[in-house]
């Protein structure tokens, strides 16, 4: 199973546990040895696509005892998770749209954080065609410097990506023409570049951000 999945698997796996076994908040789940022979995938995939729930506030681990699951009651982030095991069009476009609003947000994050040094390297790597979307965005969020944006986007990323919709075929000059605003440090800009990449024409800007 490759790693892209790993997530999904283990959310779609604690999701039929709570509803078939009735588990409830306090409850505890798997090890993650279980869990890595249930999914057959090594137990570092496991421990990481747990890592990522507990970041979420999903589940939490307690020394000595194991994975327990949380009070899920009040948290909208479940509301976003369980949609990761349907398949109807508004759950893809709900993945879509909140997948791009993490994306604006860490460029907003970017525009403080990132170094000149990484724009101008990832110029280079654009010009050289050495990054492909996901590459790309995934260098901006993580020098966004924000964690848990990084985890929820990455879920996001591997669930859009599972759904196999085939590849869009972003224009190369977008890139540097968001990369160039970037550098400039203009947020509107850097905005209109991004919505011009993902031809969101009338994509709300001032969108309720996390």
């Amino acid at each position: 199973m490759s790693n892209t999945k790993v997530y999904l698997e283990i959310v779609k796996q604690l999701r039929e546990m709570i509803n078939a076994d009735g588990l409830e908040s306090g409850d505890k789940i798997p090890s993650e040895r279980e869990l890595s022979e249930r999914l057959n995938v090594g137990r570092s995939s496991v421990r990481e696509a747990l890592r990522a729930l507990e970041l979420l506030g999903l589940i939490e681990t307690r020394r000595g005892e194991g994975t327990f699951i949380r009070d899920f009651r009040g948290n909208q982030l479940v509301q976003l998770l369980s949609t990761f095991i349907l398949q109807d069009e508004k759950a893809k476009q709900d993945v879509f749209e909140t997948k791009n609003l993490i994306e604006m947000d860490c460029l907003r994050l970017a525009i403080q954080r990132m170094g000149k040094k990484s724009i101008l390297n990832l110029i280079e790597q654009v010009k050289n065609n050495q990054l492909d979307d996901d590459e790309f965005f995934y260098r901006i969020i993580e020098n966004a410097d924000n964690h848990l944006f990084l985890r929820m986007w990455i879920i996001l990323k591997d669930y859009y990506n599972s759904l196999h919709l085939g590849l869009i075929d972003y224009k190369h000059d977008n890139y540097l023409f968001l990369l160039e605003a970037l550098a400039e440090k203009d947020e509107e800009k850097t905005l209109t570049a991004y919505r011009n990449l993902r031809n969101l024409t009338s994509f709300v800007t001032n969108t309720n951000k996390f």
